[in-house]
């Protein structure tokens, strides 16, 4: 199990997956679960050279946004499989606000040799490096090493974006990941705006909320 953000008052702040790296062997389900109340967040992957970027024909969770100030029972959750056990596995999340999570080092692996100049440290250290916002196009479902059947298990008090076809673009060539799957940039910058929008809107409601209290 892989959280997905945290609470306010966690060790190590909201933008965080914990753990942030895992080993799993071919077949294994990983399961993502999203936290944070509020939050929104993503699980993109990406590579170790561009750790901010969306990987070419890489997995995509969308984003998983919870509305909710109080813990949701159920969470959301996301489950992807290892196809491909012999290659490391990079991820982030693109989520923008309220600054750019990926860049706070918000960013994870499976099957990382740590004992290689490409260890996550590293690759942690280079998204903290990281100029410019992560990118927002939003891939499929099926990527490199890994692949998930379906979209993120919502439960209310959540929203899935995108809500649409780009999310569950499939590839075949499981093993070694297959075929690229359609990149949509148009969808993907316009959910993103819906996204970001959406958590804007709570933030300040938040915001607003404490200060009629105070």
């Amino acid at each position: 199990m892989v959280q997905v953000g945290a609470e306010m008052n966690s060790p190590g702040g909201i933008f965080q997956f914990t753990p942030n790296q895992i080993t799993a062997p071919n077949g294994t389900t990983v399961t993502f679960q999203f936290s944070g109340s509020p939050g929104n967040h993503s699980i993109t992957q990406s590579s170790f050279d561009s750790p901010c970027q969306p990987l070419q024909g890489g997995f995509d969770s969308g984003w998983v946004l919870i509305t909710s100030t109080t813990p949701l029972s159920p969470l959301p959750e996301w489950n992807l499989t290892i196809t491909n056990d012999q290659m490391p596995i990079w991820f982030y999340c693109k989520q923008l606000l309220p600054s750019p999570h990926c860049l706070a080092g918000m960013v994870g692996a499976i099957n990382v040799q740590n004992s290689s100049a490409n260890s996550f440290t590293a690759f942690q250290s280079n998204a903290l490096k990281t100029s410019g916002n992560p990118g927002q196009s939003q891939n499929g479902l099926v990527g490199l090493g890994a692949s998930a059947s379906a979209e993120p298990f919502v439960p209310s008090g959540a929203t899935h974006f995108p809500l649409s076809a780009a999310a569950s673009a499939t590839a075949p060539g499981g093993a070694s990941g297959g075929a690229a799957p359609t990149t949509s940039s148009t969808t993907g910058d316009t959910v993103a705006l819906t996204a970001h929008f959406n958590l804007l809107a709570i933030l300040v409601g938040l915001i607003s909320s404490s200060v009629l209290f105070l």
